[in-house]
């Protein structure tokens, strides 16, 4: 009974640390999301200025307007919340792993940060301005007048860019799970053309109907992954040179 009692304690301080962990990432989320909010009007005239220039906007429901207004303030605290995120879940695995992996690991936040943002300003300032270029030279061959919905414009924007910020941080977890072993380069190339698929799939599904379009995604994705196996490869060699030390390391000692 005594061993029961040991081996739950243990586990109830993981769960009540990780609840608390959780807690204190919503609670920063709402203040961010509450702040976010607040300049929420400011951020859209910038967009608007921006990649809504010479669009005429309507609204078509009552409630559009305020959606739009939550989901400025929704995406500006996921930006903000993402390195809290990290390091919170850097300090939750931080006493599993030895030294060289803490600090191989703190390495992965800032990393992942600039991996999102990369990601999207890339859907923001290269792949979401082609794609409203080519529909509307769609629209005017069709010879249909172009009308939109402040709502709908902006929910398309936001499922185009938000997903690439989150595929742009494949290098990343690649190479946090080659770290705790739960997958390896040789495993990354054996199923590459079966990842290919997966990328291509997903580039259509978020893109209009084009190839063009389809291209533009699946080629950086495509990069992305070529670099998380080289990335995974020699993770994988480094870890092969640290496992290799520690015995010596061990034999010094004994021999001391």
């Amino acid at each position: 009974m005594h061993v029961d009692q040991e081996q739950v304690q243990p586990l109830t301080e993981h769960i009540r640390e990780l609840r608390n962990r959780i807690l204190w990432i919503v609670l920063f989320f709402l203040i961010t999301f509450i702040v976010s909010v607040i300049y929420a009007k400011d951020i859209f005239e910038w967009i608007r200025q921006d990649s809504m220039k010479g669009v005429q906007l309507h609204t078509f429901a009552p409630g559009q307007s305020l959606r739009v207004w939550m989901q400025i303030g929704f995406i500006c605290s996921i930006v903000t919340t993402l390195p809290v995120i990290l390091y919170h879940l850097w300090q939750f695995v931080r006493p599993g792993l030895r030294k060289s992996e803490q600090r191989a690991a703190l390495v992965y936040i800032p990393v992942a940060i600039l991996l999102f943002l990369g990601g999207l300003l890339f859907g923001y300032f290269v792949l979401f301005p082609y794609l409203i270029h080519f529909l509307q030279e769609l629209n005017q061959q069709l010879g249909i007048p172009e009308v939109y919905g402040v709502y709908d414009y902006f929910s398309f924007m936001l499922n185009i860019i938000l997903p690439l910020g989150f595929f742009f941080e494949l290098p990343v977890i690649t190479l946090f799970l080659t770290r705790i072993r739960l997958i390896t380069p040789q495993f990354l190339g054996k199923i590459r053309r079966f990842a290919y698929l997966a990328l291509v799939v997903v580039s259509a599904v978020i893109t209009p109907p084009d190839v063009i379009s389809c291209v533009i995604v699946t080629i950086p994705l495509i990069l992305l992954y070529e670099i998380s196996i080289l990335l995974s490869y020699w993770l994988t060699k480094r870890m092969e040179r640290e496992e290799q030390q520690i015995p010596l390391e061990e034999d010094g000692l004994e021999g001391e």
